[in-house]
């Protein structure tokens, strides 16, 4: 089988496919958290690090106002592709999830499955919050989803997954390959096994999350003073039952709101 050494975020179909399989429970868990933790009514949306867009085209169909940033221009060519595809304005723009200012304030913002970590340094994580702080009204949620560092080891070091759309299979593995705790890194294999009629082919990516602990994560929202942590989750996503962080946690929704 071929196999191809690359960037999964290049290859934004693919990535589309695979991680638009779930996004009913997450459209539902946004849309249940605005109604809970937003200040005010909740018309305008900013997702940094939006890559391709699978949850702004869902709330554009649900009539908000939807924009996103985010550093891979072949992801925003193929989200406002999609935007412009159903009648929407191509509101995704290549920017930095750590250095950007909106034009106009939203309502809320959201990123929910760990693009957050990709940022390395605890500066560059402080400017990111600094950012959507200054994006929001006052009153306005910021869902922030990932995944925290327990003090043992980690419970979960495997993810696999599969996805379909129409006759294009992908099969995923998600690995840890190592942690370093004192360097505050996780490095990650992510494999997609991908299936069409006519192919069948291997994408295999290498990338450094950033670690947080419970702790650390807490340290972190010290430098963003503009932001309340209003309540914290899981991935289970359910509303109606919040989870009480502790130094075993790993798998956290973190919602903050603007003073």
């Amino acid at each position: 089988m071929n196999t191809i050494y690359a960037s999964v975020y290049e290859y934004p179909k693919y990535y589309d496919v695979l991680f638009s399989a779930n996004w009913r429970a997450e459209y539902d868990f946004l849309l249940a958290c605005f109604a809970k933790h937003a200040g005010g009514t909740v018309r305008r949306l900013f997702e940094p690090a939006c890559g391709t867009g699978r949850l702004l085209i869902k709330l554009a169909q649900a009539g908000y106002d939807v924009a996103g940033n985010d550093l891979n221009p072949k992801a925003v060519r193929y989200c406002n592709a999609r935007l412009k595809r159903h009648g929407f304005a191509e509101t995704a723009v290549v920017g930095d999830m750590c250095n950007f200012r909106l034009k106009k304030k939203v309502h809320a913002a959201f990123n929910t499955i760990n693009s957050f970590r990709h940022l390395q340094t605890e500066a560059q994580a402080a400017a990111h919050l600094q950012c959507v702080a200054g994006a929001l009204v006052q009153g306005g949620v910021y869902v922030l989803g990932l995944h925290l560092t327990p003090r043992q080891d980690a419970l979960c070091e495997y993810e696999a997954w599969t996805a379909q759309r129409g006759s294009l299979c992908i099969n995923s593995e998600l690995q840890t390959l190592e942690v370093d705790r004192g360097q505050r890194t996780e490095q990650i294999r992510f494999t997609f096994d991908i299936h069409t009629p006519t192919r069948q082919f291997e994408l295999v990516d290498e990338f450094t999350f950033r670690t947080y602990t419970a702790r650390q994560f807490e340290s972190l929202l010290d430098k963003a003073p503009q932001l309340d942590l209003v309540e914290t989750y899981d991935f289970a996503y359910n509303i109606d039952h919040p989870v009480t962080i502790n130094g075993e946690t790993e798998d956290v929704v973190y919602v903050l709101r603007k003073r």
